[in-house]
């Protein structure tokens, strides 16, 4: 284990600076390409993928199952991959985590974020076969998927690693500890224990298993806390391979590779309130729909962290090129058929149009220039189904085609997406809808998928405040803004930021209000109904542990 922390304290020392320095920084390529990680690692995680079909997942070291289940099925294919999963009860799982708690929360935080870190070496040599794990449970595009699944989810994992890591190391262990008492002096011998609080359970999405899951799972590890990881019962194999790389290392070492286990839910029965509400789980990561979330977070003797929904907005106002903005936001609806925590939805255009360089644009031809840019997108047969990608739920894609607003307007309507690969894929180009501005309770619910609102308001101080609004009674993670005028860009930033939303002003090119970078971005504030965490700020670690002090006469 000395060796493990020697190989990767570099690492961990380069993630805390970048943690610091909120500058560009990545432990893992991102590039997809045969020179960074092999000729043959594209061939082989595609073999690797297609071999696990229709077999049982044996990777995993955690005893006989109770059973075997499974129920993921091909977004591209729509039909069942065939992958069973093994099963426990909920309690079988408690009890096993309970069992592995004390050896790992008496290790030092330096040896247990170099055993992780190691995990993650692990999980790089299987980036390809995640990616084409994440394709075929979600319909993420297999370049969103590898990177999404792959590099970014390792680099924000190593990021709460770091984080914990740092937070735990940050107070000395012992002191010895003197007050003057004029003609002595008062002395004591003084220790300090950072105390992991008990077992954690991970609640995955079926959107991005990873991404969204690594930051809580490896927080929780890292500051000496066993975790359950219970994945959405439709995206189970890419998160099960990263849990296999953990309890691989693990054991390696010669530690309770249960530590971390995979929880599935079985066919008929979901496990996420058993699991949640038994005594010995005390702290919670959650991904997903509101309602669930609040029930976690209403939940007693619980530290929980969520992700919940949000409305995300854009504010119009002006800009230099509106060919630009139409065409990042037209891409930015677009990716992964809008199926992202971050993408826009609402599009707040003042009635009297935009100031575009030195002349006013017309409301109107600033909605058809949106609606010519997303149509342009979706129907270029090379770009459109790889960036669509797939829609994942049956029901996201019910609900595009289904979609009609009382009182408003029909701007574009979707349309199927023809996929050069996969002919059966379940795809829908976005359809874009005008609703009024007095309609509040028509835009200010998260409508998830390809789906893009425009509520034409008086004026931009309108839209700036019904996207404070939202964010404040309905939460935001992201909002996008656009003015050329430094006095209303001011006022947007003032106003997002007491409603706790991120704002990416004036992007054009190839930078997306949908992207959140590791290491600079803060994903999700806390600070809205939209998620009460952020990853990683100190509070996403801090809060998985307790400082215990000891004190005693020195000799």
């Amino acid at each position: 284990m000395t060796e493990a922390t020697r190989k990767h304290q570099p690492a961990l020392d380069a993630a805390i600076q970048a943690l610091h320095g909120r500058t560009f920084f990545a432990a893992f390529p991102e590039n997809p390409s045969p020179e960074i990680y092999g000729a043959d690692a594209d061939a082989n995680g595609r073999a690797a993928f297609e071999a696990r079909r229709h077999q049982r997942y044996t990777e995993l070291r955690q005893g006989e199952p109770a059973g075997w289940v499974g129920q993921e099925e091909s977004p591209y294919e729509q039909e069942a991959l065939g992958i069973e999963y093994p099963y426990y009860e909920p309690a079988t799982l408690v009890r096993n985590a309970e069992a592995a708690f004390g050896p790992w929360r008496k290790l030092k935080p330096a040896q247990r974020a170099a055993l992780l870190a190691e995990s993650l070496e692990g999980i790089r040599q299987r980036f390809f076969e995640i990616a084409y794990a994440t394709m075929h449970t979600t319909g993420q595009s297999f370049m969103m998927s590898f990177q999404a699944s792959g590099p970014h989810a390792a680099d924000r994992a190593l990021e709460a690693i770091a984080a914990g890591y740092e937070e735990q190391t940050r107070f000395p262990e012992e002191t010895r500890w003197e007050k003057p008492m004029g003609k002595y002096n008062l002395t004591l011998h003084k220790t300090w224990r950072a105390v992991p609080k008990g077992v954690g359970l991970v609640i995955g999405c079926s959107t991005f298993p990873t991404w969204n899951s690594v930051p809580g799972m490896y927080a929780s590890l890292v500051t000496g806390n066993p975790v359950l990881i219970k994945p959405h019962p439709k995206a189970v194999l890419p998160i099960a391979i990263v849990v296999a790389e953990v309890q691989k290392v693990l054991a390696d070492y010669g530690l309770d590779p249960r530590i971390c286990q995979l929880a599935v839910d079985a066919a008929d029965h979901l496990i996420g309130k058993d699991l949640a509400e038994n005594p010995a789980v005390k702290l919670i990561d959650y991904t997903g729909g509101a309602q669930f979330g609040e029930y976690l977070e209403g939940l007693k003797g619980k530290t929980v962290f969520t992700e919940k929904t949000g409305v995300n907005s854009v504010i119009l106002d002006s800009c230099d090129d509106l060919d630009k903005v139409a065409q990042n936001l037209a891409f930015s609806v677009s990716l992964y058929s809008g199926q992202m925590c971050t993408a826009p939805q609402n599009f707040f255009i003042p009635a009297g149009g935009m100031r575009v360089g030195e002349q006013q644009v017309p409301y109107e031809e600033v909605v058809q220039k949106l609606a010519a840019a997303v149509t342009g997108l979706a129907q270029n047969p090379k770009a459109g189904p790889h960036v669509l990608g797939a829609i994942q739920n049956r029901d996201t894609h019910e609900r595009v085609q289904k979609l009609a607003l009382d009182g408003g307007r029909s701007v574009l309507a979707h349309g199927s997406v023809e996929h050069p690969t996969f002919k059966n894929a379940r795809t829908c180009s976005p359809c874009i809808h005008e609703i009024s501005a007095d309609r509040i309770e028509q835009y200010s619910q998260e409508l998830f998928g390809p789906i893009m609102l425009v509520i034409r308001t008086r004026d931009t101080q309108e839209s700036i405040r019904l996207a404070a609004q939202l964010a404040r009674e309905y939460g935001a993670i992201s909002c996008g803004a656009y003015t050329t005028n430094s006095a209303v860009k001011e006022q947007i930033m003032d106003e997002m930021s007491l409603a706790g939303t991120p704002v990416s002003f004036n992007l054009t090119g190839n930078i997306y209000v949908n992207q959140a970078a590791g290491f600079s971005d803060f994903h999700v504030t806390g600070g809205n109904p939209a998620g009460n965490a952020s990853f990683t700020n100190p509070e996403f670690v801090i809060k998985r542990f307790t400082w215990v002090g000891f004190r005693e006469p020195a000799e």
